[in-house]
């Protein structure tokens, strides 16, 4: 990643100061975290060569060697944190806006967080909000994005996939960070006054919808087929047994992918 040409590309969008990047660190969620706690002004982006600690939902893992982009862009939306439920399938769909505009590939989402190319993850977004105790309103949102550019661990290789191995070009990282962050600028603007047309999007996008899929809450697994996405993201189900269900958390996996059959 080269920060004086992300930089260049943002020039009128982003200001230069608030880029931050690090050539190895933990997590730049966290690392965004503490300068949201500091008083970072909306728009501050942290970008990262490598993770140690990336992570994804439910604190799962998420690998990050250097060859990704793993990027969080900080949001001071001064609203209740439940009027934000669909932040995360907007940023979802943001995301594939850029990866489309830089290399001409549109992921698919596996809901609620997954980018996908064919049955293989190429990428994800994990939101984390901090709210004021005292107001009830979100003091900050942190979208967390990561997508793998280059070549994939061989541990994952049969799970996972990047933009270069699916579309058989390079991948300019500084172009895919300039395009990440200028799409979720644009989100940020119109997220509630065009959440409609953003979620039709976003149901337009997602590959789970139509599919059999396994719905685990706790230790609480229930099959499904998946009808469509709710009005704030929600997935919408019919169980085996008939009974329509809306599941808005916990893990679903579709019967085809990530190794579930």
């Amino acid at each position: 990643m080269d920060i004086a040409s992300l930089k260049k590309l943002l020039a009128g969008c982003t200001p230069a100061e608030l880029l931050i990047y690090f050539e190895q660190t933990s997590s730049t969620n966290d690392d965004l975290k503490q300068l949201a706690g500091q008083g970072a002004p909306a728009g501050t982006a942290v970008i990262a060569k490598q993770q140690q600690g990336g992570r994804g939902r439910l604190g799962r893992s998420f690998s990050s060697p250097a060859g990704g982009l793993y990027l969080s862009v900080l949001l001071r939306p001064k609203v209740p944190a439940r009027e934000l439920l669909h932040l995360t399938a907007l940023a979802a769909v943001a995301c594939c806006d850029a990866v489309e505009e830089v290399c001409g590939l549109r992921p698919g989402i596996k809901w609620t967080n997954d980018l996908v190319v064919g049955k293989k993850k190429l990428g994800g977004i994990l939101t984390e909000l901090s709210v004021d105790a005292k107001t009830g309103k979100t003091a900050y949102a942190i979208i967390g994005v990561g997508i793998n550019c280059k070549t994939v661990p061989p541990e994952v290789a049969e799970l996972a996939t990047s933009l270069e191995k699916e579309t058989e070009k390079p991948v300019s990282p500084e172009a895919l960070a300039a395009a990440v962050i200028k799409s979720l600028g644009r989100m940020q603007g119109t997220m509630f006054a065009e959440k409609s047309a953003w979620l039709a999007r976003y149901a337009a996008d997602c590959i789970t919808v139509g599919q059999e899929v396994s719905v685990v809450c706790g230790d609480s697994v229930r099959h499904a087929t998946a009808d469509a996405i709710g009005e704030n993201g929600e997935l919408l189900v019919t169980y085996d047994n008939g009974e329509k269900g809306i599941v808005s958390s916990g893990e679903v996996s579709v019967r085809g992918m990530y190794g579930y059959i």
